[in-house]
């Protein structure tokens, strides 16, 4: 089933906010760039689009103003298509390569006496997300090393 646009939005701001933000995972992971340049656009995107509407209708006058609306909707759904990204990313399953190699982690956590849950049938990337923030907050430097 399809998800509304303002739920997808939402997903996209919770996982966003779940995704370990660490320069380890930065080169692995999209979500690190992402998550990134959301943020960015979320503060400088809305400021962007007044000054483009102002400047645009003080400067060339009122017959620009629907090309500058124009401009300035666009520069304000940025942010959103990045929060959508990530609300699409939540809930994708992960490949199989990444799946067993999120397996191989939490089993090399269980045994370094991590408890959690596990996702038994197809983890999906917020899985992903809660495994690896638990293992850099629960587990030590060594650990984290030596596993990604």
């Amino acid at each position: 089933m399809q998800k509304s646009l303002i739920s997808q939005v939402q997903l996209g701001r919770q996982y966003a906010k779940e995704w370990p933000m660490r320069k380890e995972l930065a080169p692995l992971f999209p979500e690190f760039r992402v998550i990134k340049a959301t943020e960015l656009a979320l503060q400088t995107m809305p400021i962007l689009a007044l000054f483009t509407v102002f400047f645009q209708t003080s400067q060339l006058g009122m017959d620009y103003l629907p090309q500058s609306i124009a401009i300035a909707l666009f520069f304000l759904t940025l942010p959103v298509q990045g929060l959508l990204w990530l609300g699409k990313r939540c809930d994708t399953s992960l490949n199989p390569a990444l799946s067993s190699w999120y397996r191989d982690l939490y089993q090399k956590m269980v045994a370094n006496g991590y408890q959690g849950n596990i996702c038994t049938r197809k983890p999906t990337y917020r899985e992903l997300a809660k495994l690896l923030s638990d293992m850099f907050e629960k587990m030590d430097k060594a650990f984290t090393k030596e596993n990604l």
